[in-house]
């Protein structure tokens, strides 16, 4: 449970009836009458009822050749996060998921990696990966495609920065279970598949797809979405009886 921060109203996020996101901390509200009170000065209430961050998670290609414009893309995106105060997922790999970490840490943004391996020795020297732009790493011991389902269900907000079938599988981990999907459009790899895929697929999970060529417009296409709608149904397996369409 949560409470509103201007009334004090103890709230289900599920029948919420507006959320906003302030300095990457999420609030819920019993009105939408208290969340414009909220946000004319936020400063006001923000210590008066506990909040979380939101997390976004990015997955992308982690071998292969990287693009320079897209590296710089990724590690923007990576500032565009911290600068928003959101936490940063990824799966502590090597690749665009990397230089988003690095843009992060270059912002004093908090980076989680969720690691395939069962240690540091391990993550380091059988997986090759990263770890020095991370502020926590979490050893799973899953392999590459174990940890994957923990990524997406640990993200609020997921992103697409190019990738081949690894990323393709957390896309469709995402999408089959209603998350809000960003798709960095011209990262390569699969992104200039997935709207076709997507057509394809024939089925509404509650999932939102929104493209953008833009790191800065896409973190902040996601965030007013989630803010405004998606975060009444965060994934298909919550019982949606009684939530609110969005």
């Amino acid at each position: 449970m949560m409470h509103d921060p201007v009334c004090q109203m103890t709230i289900n996020p599920r029948y919420a009836a507006a959320m906003a996101e302030y300095k990457g901390q999420a609030y819920y509200f019993c009105s939408e009458d208290c969340r414009r009170k909220f946000l004319s000065q936020p400063n006001v209430f923000i210590h008066k009822a506990p909040s979380m961050r939101l997390t976004v998670g990015v997955m992308g290609s982690a071998s292969g050749e990287f693009l320079a414009d897209i590296k710089l893309q990724a590690y923007a995106m990576g500032q565009e996060i911290a600068d928003r105060g959101f936490v940063l997922i990824t799966g502590a790999c090597p690749g665009f998921p990397y230089e988003c970490a690095r843009g992060a840490r270059s912002k004093e943004g908090l980076s989680i990696g969720v690691s395939p391996a069962l240690s540091l020795d391990e993550h380091v020297h059988k997986y090759a990966s990263p770890a020095d732009v991370f502020d926590v790493i979490i050893y799973t011991g899953s392999g590459l495609m174990g940890r994957e389902v923990i990524n997406i269900r640990s993200s609020d907000m997921v992103v697409i920065v190019g990738g081949s079938s690894g990323t393709l599988g957390e896309f469709a981990i995402a999408y089959d279970e209603g998350k809000i999907i960003g798709v960095l459009e011209g990262s390569g790899g699969i992104t200039a598949q997935l709207p076709q895929l997507v057509t394809s697929f024939g089925k509404d999970t509650g999932a939102l797809v929104i493209y953008e060529s833009d790191s800065h417009r896409l973190i902040g296409k996601l965030s007013e979405a989630y803010t405004t709608h998606h975060f009444r149904h965060p994934s298909c397996f919550c019982d949606g009886e009684h939530a609110i369409a969005g």
